[in-house]
């Protein structure tokens, strides 16, 4: 019998063929910690643990709450820069970079095949790249600094086939959100999704990592795509070489699979307060808008800044409105100056903000004031979320 994606990376990393259900400690191949640093390394120390297993696996990187928005985050911060110096961690990349997961992916951190584990939920973005990762609490986090393994249930597979080609200005955000429409918000809890199909080897590595991305919001464990030649090439465009191809087995089994014409959306928008509360984009018009915010690790890179420019270039932005752009990380803000799209945007009145979560994670900027409405790129509506 044949083996899903998640079943073949589970197998490889523990030296023998499991299947689903099974209960299994695996070892872990990369760890990404954001501001879940400073919990995780004080479970450590609290348990006199002094070295972590190994350092050149762990990656850091600031970006809730930057810049820093109260004294008392900043001396979180300054407590994690002590903390990484003295478990030696060599891959700290601050406040300067931006979002953690594109930051990992930029970085070359991400590798077809590994075990990815990070204190952050959309960790499983990595899956575009055919790894299998989940995000954890920080409990869990310090166990894995502090031994290198975890235990799993090995997940059930679902199968996302994609059929057809998305219309203008129609992008993987949509079909996510027709994926919500259609099955809920919570049709893949613990199942690993992995999408096929003819329309994904048209899809940018960008708009993989979208749905990678969103897959959590599904309630998720992995969202994996097969690694094709184009994963290899950006792979290779970075420096990581050696990547390998791992798809599905032909007789592998899903617990189930649903089938989408990418042709037949349309854009849509996520109405308050769930991911799965959708609608098209021409029911909604005429709702008043108060902020209008691009950005997060699903929505925050080049594609998507291109796309605003295009949009923007020779308008103006309502001065009823506030539009906050948020790049996904360091290298993107240098790409789009490069470019002339961050002039284009904030020439049309946007408020250009460095690289960070931003409003997404609601601790600071972009924060909603009562009876105020915000659209937003990014991947939660919860209510509170902003503000």
């Amino acid at each position: 019998m044949g083996q899903t994606i998640a079943e073949k990376i589970f197998s490889q990393k523990i030296g023998r063929q499991v299947r689903v259900g099974d209960f299994i400690t695996a070892p872990i191949d990369r760890v990404m910690c954001h501001e879940g640093f400073f919990s995780a390394a004080l479970k450590l120390a609290a348990n006199n643990i002094g070295r972590i297993w190994d350092p050149q696996r762990v990656v850091v990187v600031l970006d809730h709450y930057v810049p820093s928005p109260t004294e008392k985050m900043a001396a979180v911060h300054a407590q994690i820069r002590q903390m990484v110096e003295r478990y030696d961690i060599e891959h700290f990349y601050g406040e300067r970079e931006g979002i953690c997961h594109q930051v990992m992916i930029e970085r070359g951190h991400v590798r077809p095949g590994e075990l990815i584990l990070g204190t952050d939920s959309h960790t499983c973005t990595y899956g575009a790249l055919g790894a299998a990762a989940a995000g954890i609490g920080v409990s869990e986090m310090a166990y894995v600094l502090a031994t290198g393994e975890l235990w799993f249930q090995v997940p059930p597979s679902v199968r996302i086939d994609l059929t057809g080609r998305l219309a203008d200005l129609v992008c993987a955000k949509d079909v996510s959100l027709v994926m919500a429409g259609r099955l809920g918000a919570e049709f893949a809890q613990y199942r690993s999704l992995e999408f096929a199909g003819e329309a994904v080897a048209a899809m940018s590595l960008s708009s993989r990592l979208v749905l990678s991305n969103m897959s959590v919001e599904f309630g998720a464990k992995f969202g994996i795509f097969p690694v094709d030649h184009h994963v290899v090439d950006y792979l290779r465009s970075i420096g990581v070489e050696n990547s390998h191809s791992i798809t599905p087995d032909d007789d592998a089994v899903y617990e189930n699979s649903h089938r989408f014409d990418i042709s037949e959306i349309e854009p849509m928008v996520a109405m308050p307060h769930s991911v799965d509360s959708v609608a098209c984009v021409r029911d909604a018009v005429g709702e008043k808008v108060h902020q209008a915010f691009l950005g997060s690790c699903t929505n925050g890179r080049i594609e998507d800044l291109r796309v605003a420019a295009g949009l923007l270039r020779g308008r103006k932005v309502s001065p009823s409105v506030r539009m906050l752009v948020y790049p996904a990380s360091a290298l993107v803000y240098r790409q789009a100056m490069n470019e002339g799209l961050l002039r284009i945007l904030s020439e049309a009145g946007a408020i250009i903000c460095p690289p960070s979560c931003g409003p997404c994670f609601g601790s600071h900027g972009g924060l909603l004031g009562p009876g105020e409405t915000c659209i937003a790129s990014n991947n939660r509506n919860f209510k509170g979320r902003m503000g």
